[in-house]
């Protein structure tokens, strides 16, 4: 039978094959491993839908394939057949591309954490990338971690002239800034969905800016309490309740049905930058949770976004969004891309300490922080944006108030 590339996520379309983790002629059971691919939003593996013999691999390591695509044929087989699998470690193969033929190297046992392009990189260089210890998050192998596997090759001692002569020539140099960087994964991914929302959805972007100040004193008075809980988590929970006084923001436009969907859970996407890109896991039910609850969940979904151990469930279903890119820099703004349904995006800069003309003439040093709010215009107007961020400046200028809607 063929196996085939199936949808393992929100409007996936392709995925690139990381590695097989079998071998023609293996026998395998039912859920077994197949083969591990990256999407845009993660590294997932292929199971097997059936007991089988593995016959041949219709494609190849670094292949990039569309859903419904043949990736190996699988001779079907009794169970019993696939209980005589002998108990070794499960071997992996990669392409090697300086090689007219597919050649394939067997994975001695750990799984490997690298993005398909680390992985060329040590294909390339003819390295076994089992040999390299990693220094990303989960012990990820970065571009750099294999350029320094390699430079410690270089000047390792040689038995002879020759031999260091030959070593030197099989490696090659690090890329230059005018080489290529393959444009597929999650980078492709996210280039084409950010061009069907820009393309699809008419943008406006508000403007506002909003004092933090009494935020920053409240969490430092919490700290004292040993109650550790970030800014972005009161963000969240005040748009929250923003979203139950606007509905409008929470919504999906049905263009063929003539119908705007007012979600009444409040999924909240969160942007988080990898090394592989942007992913954005979502808070579910952020309605229905404390402070606390919102900090403790969005601490697990993002160090497990960087480690890349995100599930299909845990970045599906969102219904609004935010970017917190203050902590970068950035002061005074930008237009965020709406992540396509959704109808707004809200990003988050960073924080400045400025002076303030209050409402008796003084003038007095707040800490001010801009956001951008980007909205579907075909869904919502300009001034319902700006009684939205009103909203929300008002909840985090006295951000006591947040605790009081817990009650």
């Amino acid at each position: 039978m063929e196996v085939k590339l199936h949808d393992i996520g929100e409007g996936m379309t392709e995925a690139d094959i990381n590695c097989f983790l079998v071998k023609p002629g293996d026998a395998v059971k039912a859920d077994d491993p197949l083969v591990e691919v990256q999407t845009d939003k993660m590294t997932a593996e292929i199971p097997a839908p059936r007991a089988g013999i593995i016959k041949e691999f219709t494609v190849h390591p670094g292949d990039t394939v569309k859903v419904g695509s043949t990736i190996l044929i699988l001779e079907e087989a009794g169970e019993e057949g696939a209980k005589k699998e002998k108990a070794v470690s499960i071997p992996v193969y990669t392409h090697s591309p300086q090689k007219e033929k597919h050649s394939f190297m067997a994975f001695k046992g750990k799984r490997v954490l690298a993005s398909p392009f680390t992985r060329k990189i040590a294909r390339d260089n003819d390295i076994d990338i089992e040999n390299i210890t990693g220094t990303g998050p989960a012990g990820r192998i970065l571009d750099e971690d294999i350029y320094q596997y390699i430079a410690s090759l270089q000047t390792k001692p040689a038995h002879d002239e020759q031999e260091q002569a030959t070593l030197n020539e099989n490696i090659k140099s690090p890329p230059a800034e005018k080489d290529i960087i393959p444009f597929r994964g999650r980078r492709k991914q996210i280039a084409r969905k950010m061009a069907q929302s820009l393309f699809t959805i008419p943008h406006c972007t508000h403007f506002e800016e909003i004092d933090v100040t009494e935020l920053i004193a409240f969490r430092k008075d919490l700290k004292l309490l040993n109650l550790n809980i970030s800014a972005t988590a009161f963000f969240l929970k005040a748009l929250s309740i923003c979203l139950k006084e606007f509905r409008v923001f929470n919504a999906v436009l049905h263009e063929e049905k003539e119908e705007i969907h007012l979600a009444g859970e409040h999924h909240i996407g969160i942007a988080v930058d990898t090394d592989e890109g942007l992913i954005v896991p979502v808070i579910k039910h952020v309605e229905n949770k404390t402070i606390r609850e919102i900090h403790a969940e969005m601490k697990n979904l993002t160090e497990k976004a960087v480690e890349n151990k995100l599930s299909v469930k845990e970045i599906s279903e969102g219904t609004f969004t935010i970017s917190n890119v203050g902590p970068l820099g950035g002061s005074f703004g930008a237009t965020p891309i709406i992540q396509h349904p959704q109808t707004a995006l809200v990003s988050f800069h960073k924080t400045k300490k400025m002076p303030v003309v209050t409402d008796d003439d003084q003038i007095v040093i707040r800490s001010m922080m801009n956001i951008s709010m980007s909205f579907d215009h075909r869904v919502a107007d300009g001034a319902t944006a700006v009684r939205f961020t009103n909203r929300f400046a008002e909840l985090i200028k006295n951000p006591k108030m947040l605790v009081l809607e817990m009650v």
